[in-house]
């Protein structure tokens, strides 16, 4: 039985030993379309490359993650985002993390000027905010962007309805496999704001994610809201090709 077809809309493909072959194995798996992130400026290079070498499969953004701030590097990434934004669809990875090493200050300044970067091309953000979302969220809002995607949403339950309230998208992960807040706040999330997503090449328990993969994520979509996988393929595709502006899928 063949799969429905899903849109992966967060991988870091660039991350993988053989991408190409990922790509294969998640255009078989009937996965429409794959959102590439970046993290860097070799991250974002790297990124752009792939999508050019899959075009209308591979669909780039490219970002600033806060694991990889450097003060030493910021401006030339930030130059970097800024010159080849326009040939994305969207900006990200971005955003906030308060585990990580660099001050918190720091971090929101950064996001502050990838926040105007994006309004002024207007594209949609993929927002990583660990334990932080509320101030990324209200950042995101000041910022009068319109798209926004907070991925991998594991923030307050409270905090749902806000963003939707937005027209904004949160996004769910494998991670549905095992993880109960995971699971219960994307049970949560209204359809018509949800994305699928597999975060590759992340290591879910036994799982190395790949692509393909975000039929996992799909079934475990279904399961979790008590929805036919089906419906939900149907309204998360539809809801990736409005965020991201995907033609042709």
């Amino acid at each position: 039985m063949t799969p429905p077809p899903v849109i992966d809309t967060h991988a870091h493909l660039d991350e993988l030993p053989d991408p190409g072959a990922a790509i294969k194995e998640a255009h078989e798996g009937n996965v429409l379309g794959i959102v590439a992130v970046g993290q860097d400026i070799t991250s974002n290079q790297k990124t752009l490359e792939i999508a050019d070498e899959h075009p209308g499969l591979v669909f780039a953004a490219v970002g600033y993650h806060p694991w990889r701030l450097n003060p030493d590097h910021d401006d030339e990434v930030i130059d970097f985002i800024d010159k080849n934004l326009k040939h994305c669809v969207a900006l990200g990875e971005v955003g906030l993390d308060y585990k990580a090493k660099t001050k918190k200050k720091v971090q929101k300044a950064v996001f502050q000027k990838l926040l105007t970067i994006a309004k002024r091309h207007d594209k949609p953000v993929i927002v990583h905010c660990r334990y932080v979302h509320e101030t990324a969220y209200r950042m995101v809002k000041e910022a009068g962007i319109e798209k926004a995607i907070f991925h991998w949403y594991s923030g307050s339950l409270d905090l749902i309805p806000i963003i939707a309230a937005e027209g904004y998208y949160m996004s769910a992960t494998p991670a549905l496999l095992y993880n109960p807040y995971h699971a219960k706040a994307i049970a949560a999330v209204p359809l018509s704001n949800l994305l699928l997503e597999t975060d590759t090449p992340v290591q879910y328990q036994e799982l190395a994610a790949r692509p393909v993969h975000v039929q996992i994520t799909l079934q475990e979509v279904a399961r979790v809201k008590g929805i036919t996988a089906e419906k939900i393929a149907v309204q998360t595709t539809r809801n990736a090709k409005a965020c991201f502006g995907l033609k042709g899928l």
